[in-house]
């Protein structure tokens, strides 16, 4: 990369950023090498777009975009290990006193609908704002301290085994 004020730029944002866009990336895939290629793949993407970024502030939400939108270019076609409408319906039928329905964090997770489970993990993971979030989702400020909210709700009801909550996970905010 030469030596321009954009290229060097971009280095500090490499170097600021791609911790953070490895935890959460990982934390998507469960795959270290994978991460890794991800994170590659989301900063040659920036790279490529580096001239037309021009809100320094946006910086952090727009490189988590490209990486939500690597990883969801590589599992687009794939099916998921896990089945939410099923798992869901299995909570809702064993009630609330069978012991086996606390669940793991990362099970809880991946029963919660895309729109509550996003900002959370922008917010968790990536240490995101409400404000970065939005722009990172493409919606309003609002809307993801709604979807923050009743994500942690959803989570909470999962993990305490509180299954009269999870017909709830079904609604779009």
């Amino acid at each position: 990369m030469p030596s321009d004020p954009a290229s060097r730029r971009f280095e500090q944002v490499v170097r600021a950023y791609a911790n953070d866009l490895f935890r959460y990336l990982y934390w998507l895939c469960r795959d270290r090498a994978l991460a890794e290629d991800l994170v590659q793949e989301a900063f040659a993407r920036a790279w490529a777009a580096w001239e037309s970024q021009r809100d320094e502030k946006a910086v952090k939400a727009w490189l988590f975009t490209i990486a939500r939108h690597e990883f969801a270019r590589l599992h687009e076609r794939k099916a998921l290990d896990v089945d939410p409408e099923a798992d869901l319906e299995a909570l809702v039928a064993r009630g609330p006193s069978d012991p086996s329905l606390a669940l793991d964090l990362r099970k809880a997770f991946a029963l919660l609908p895309a729109t509550y489970r996003d900002p959370l993990l922008l917010q968790v993971l990536a240490g995101l704002s409400s404000v970065e979030i939005a722009a990172a989702l493409g919606t309003t400020e609002d809307n993801v301290n709604a979807r923050l909210s009743r994500g942690r709700k959803a989570l909470r009801a999962l993990v305490d085994g509180e299954p009269a909550s999870a017909p709830a996970l079904r609604t779009n905010p």
